[in-house]
């Protein structure tokens, strides 16, 4: 079964100042399947991914070329509101960054930003998102209490709902379990499973057995190129290119 794409990207090359970080890839994300990026430190991925956000807006001297579309909107264009996009487009940074407030006011932050005021509205969304999350039942009764005091792993599940509860279109995660134990790990894994039934998800990751675990489809960066993408069945058991095969067999990375 093949899903339309809702991202795709043309030539697209980023420049931090005279420094090309990446050099015309043309890659596309299908709808409702996970896509890993991998590929060793420094080689471009989480910068591609933050330009589907447009968050490489925000690095002083950072320029990027080329065609980006979401559902057929070109996200680059003039008249594109930013903050629009980063509601269809959330973001998981590799740190857990919740707001130093209660869990629910986390959780609804992007719909009280939105100009959400009704409480019965605020509160089923933030119920929904934690339970999209699998994290209501461990927070249920400390909705008031501060995100901060939850362990890491539990942040990062919070802070996952509240790029839910805004309903995005697509999930971008950069490293989201890099800081966490292999158990917290293991439950944002699962998560992520359930969410694709829902949301087109494209996560960076170091970890080649995540990768192999829980994406449909896997693009291998290297030196702000892309070398390989395809079905991460094929190119972790048959790479058609030798450098794919060196990174996946550990020769280097």
């Amino acid at each position: 079964m093949t899903h339309k794409n809702i991202i795709t990207s043309r030539d697209v090359h980023i420049y931090y100042g005279d420094f090309e970080a990446i050099k015309g890839v043309d890659i596309d994300f299908p709808e409702h399947e996970i896509t890993a990026l991998i590929g060793p430190s420094g080689c471009g991925k989480s910068t591609y991914l933050r330009t589907l956000d447009r968050m490489n807006d925000l690095v002083p001297g950072a320029r990027t070329t080329g065609d980006i579309r979401l559902n057929g909107e070109d996200i680059y264009a003039a008249n594109t509101d930013v903050v629009q996009l980063r509601k269809r487009v959330g973001m998981v940074f590799q740190q857990p960054n919740p707001f130093p407030f209660s869990i629910y006011d986390n959780v609804v932050y992007g719909l009280r930003l939105a100009g959400i005021r009704d409480r019965a509205m605020l509160d089923e969304a933030c119920e929904q998102s934690l339970k999209q999350a699998a994290i209501w039942d461990e927070v249920k009764d400390q909705l008031h209490d501060s995100a901060l005091g939850l362990s890491g792993g539990q942040q990062q599940r919070v802070v996952m709902a509240r790029v839910l509860a805004v309903q995005p279109e697509v999930i971008l995660l950069d490293e989201p379990t890099s800081a966490l134990d292999p158990i917290s790990s293991s439950q944002i894994e699962d998560t992520l499973l359930e969410l694709r039934e829902q949301y087109t998800i494209i996560i960076v990751t170091h970890n080649m057995q995540q990768a192999s675990r829980i994406s449909d489809r896997t693009a291998f960066f290297l030196q702000g190129n892309i070398i390989e993408v395809g079905p991460t069945k094929g190119i972790f058991m048959d790479p058609q290119h030798k450098e794919t095969e060196d990174y996946i067999s550990g020769r280097f990375g």
